[in-house]
């Protein structure tokens, strides 16, 4: 190689290091990190006219909906606010009071390396020194404590305006501070599917407010107490305490399966009930008091002690690094979809599989894992193809308009829905005969039960995908579907044989013939009958 050859290559080679690192601090630079995320907020979404917030509303997406209380007026400072909620909210006071941001000398006074909790004194060091690059903290100086003020106002304010100035913390809010967090979990938004299987981002905890209000189902129920049920696991992209519950904001909770159960649960993504009669499950649930969830996921085996997964530790780790974006070996992603099925063998699902088996060689060999994962992937595959030969029927029906009630009594769903045969609208939304039994029966289909067989395979509990749920329940709504086709198919043909049997339609001049020469013969008729009875009577 020449030395012009050789210099021009170091020079790429320094400049690709130097953008690479540039656009790592980027990545991490507080402030743009906030002004990106709130561009990319969708706010009320496509659907807005068509819906309006409920009061409860304004904790789910404080960033739209949240206006400060006026029941408290004036200037607050620090200490006003604790000794205040003291009394007021002691639940959250005692929350707070037992947290690590109430006692950050805790972590200071923590001198043994050997302590699983010592990664937090580099943490709180890299947070006071992301303060600092913002101004919000003097070079040198320390924080004291993390207090009311911090969260419901600007960091390190000493007094607020209550009724002006007060807020509801949202990912930006916890983002001042956590920087490295908060920039991994807005890096989910950058996954693109390789055959546009889904949205950029999707489905990931980064867009799961857009992914709420840009369902048209939800923008249209007039039941809002109902809709903001979906609100309340979809907020994630709004706040951080779907994880990390308020007022302690405990990473060691956190790492707790149960921390997913409220979101992670029921007939659409059972993975918590899944995860929980695995035996996977089963070993944490009967050996997780020797357990030590103050250690970081990275040393969760090591000194966390854990001898089994928890749904934190797999779905963290990518690759043998941990970090809070969890859509890095998403392959199946939310449910699975003929567009991900015929795919799998693309170079960008192979290498995903290949990430999730060096993550079950922490415990198992990798041929065990990729014999598990192949089982799990050819399963799914079946209960694919039974609900797309119901899906077929279903829509072959709605096509030639055989659904009970269709062209009598099928109300349109209210707008900006629209109608569809066995639509996800129909899970929540109902009049008349929209839908109808067999539709109900396709949507719980493909919406329930082949989610659940795909979640119960992947998860590793067996009688969740066989019996219980999945493939038992698949079989059933199966069966039912195709019950059903036989009936409303049957029906159209007994009434065409019954038209083809029927005389042929008269015409006026042939029906009034007719009717005149059948009163001929009913005249005649009775002139007999009475000639009968007048001899009788002689």
């Amino acid at each position: 190689m020449t030395t012009t050859k050789y210099l021009a290559r170091l020079l790429l080679a320094l400049f690709l290091v130097w953008t690479g690192a540039s656009q790592a601090i980027t990545a991490k630079d507080p402030q743009q990190l906030t002004s990106q995320y709130y561009a990319d907020h969708p706010g009320k979404g496509s659907h807005g006219e068509y819906w309006q917030p409920i009061p409860i509303q304004k904790y789910w997406n404080p960033k739209d909906f949240y206006k400060p209380p006026t029941s408290v007026t004036g200037e607050v400072t620090r200490d006003q606010c604790v000794a205040c909620h003291q009394s007021l909210t002691p639940g959250a006071y005692h929350a707070w009071q037992n947290s690590s941001h109430a006692h950050l000398d805790r972590i200071r006074s923590i001198n043994n390396g050997q302590d699983a909790r010592f990664y937090k004194k580099e943490k709180l060091a890299e947070i006071e020194s992301h303060l600092v690059k913002q101004g919000i903290l003097e070079s040198g100086a320390q924080l004291k404590d993390v207090g009311c003020i911090d969260c419901h106002g600007p960091v390190g304010a000493q007094s607020i305006r209550h009724d002006k100035d007060l807020v509801m913390p949202d990912r930006a809010k916890c983002g001042t501070c956590h920087v490295d967090e908060f920039a991994q979990a807005e890096s989910e938004k950058d996954q693109e599917w390789p055959q546009k299987q889904w949205g950029k981002g999707h489905p990931s905890h980064a867009v799961d407010w857009a992914a709420n209000v840009e369902t048209a189902v939800w923008a249209a129920m007039p039941e809002r107490e109902i809709a903001q049920g979906c609100d309340m696991c979809h907020y994630q992209q709004n706040k951080c305490d779907g994880c990390h519950t308020r007022h302690t904001f405990s990473a060691a909770e956190a790492r707790k399966p149960e921390a997913c159960a409220t979101c992670h649960n029921g007939v659409d993504h059972n993975e918590f009930e899944n995860f929980m009669l695995s035996k996977h499950g089963t070993v944490y649930q009967t050996q997780h008091d020797a357990w030590n969830f103050e250690a970081p996921l990275k040393d969760a085996l090591t000194k966390g002690n854990y001898t089994a997964p928890t749904c934190q530790f797999c779905h963290f780790e990518a690759d043998g690094e941990f970090s809070h974006n969890l859509v890095k070996k998403v392959r199946w992603a939310f449910n699975p979809q003929t567009t991900i099925a015929d795919n799998l063998d693309h170079p960008w699902f192979k290498d995903r599989k290949a990430l999730w088996i060096k993550t079950c060689s922490n415990c198992h060999s990798p041929s065990f894992a990729d014999a598990y994962l192949t089982a799990a992937d050819k399963g799914t595959l079946s209960g694919i193809k039974v609900e797309q030969e119901a899906k077929q029927v279903v829509e072959a029906l709605y096509k030639d308009g055989l659904l009970t009630g269709q062209k009598t009594n099928r109300p349109a769903p209210p707008a900006p829905e629209k109608d569809a045969a066995g639509g996800f609208f129909q899970l929540f939304w109902s009049k008349g005969n929209n839908p109808s039994y067999v539709e109900r029966v396709y949507a719980d289909m493909w919406e329930h039960d082949l989610i659940k067989l795909y979640k119960g395979l992947f998860h590793v509990n067996p009688g969740g995908f066989t019996y219980t749920e999945g493939w038992s329940e698949l079989m059933r709504d199966y069966a039912i579907i195709m019950d059903e086709n036989t009936k409303l198919r049957e029906g159209k043909s007994a009434k065409l044989s019954d038209a083809k049997s029927a005389p042929p339609e008269r015409s006026v001049l042939n029906a009034f013939a007719q009717d005149l020469s059948n009163r001929y013969v009913l005249g005649g008729l009775l002139m007999v009958a009475g000639f009968v009875l007048v001899r009788k009577k002689k």
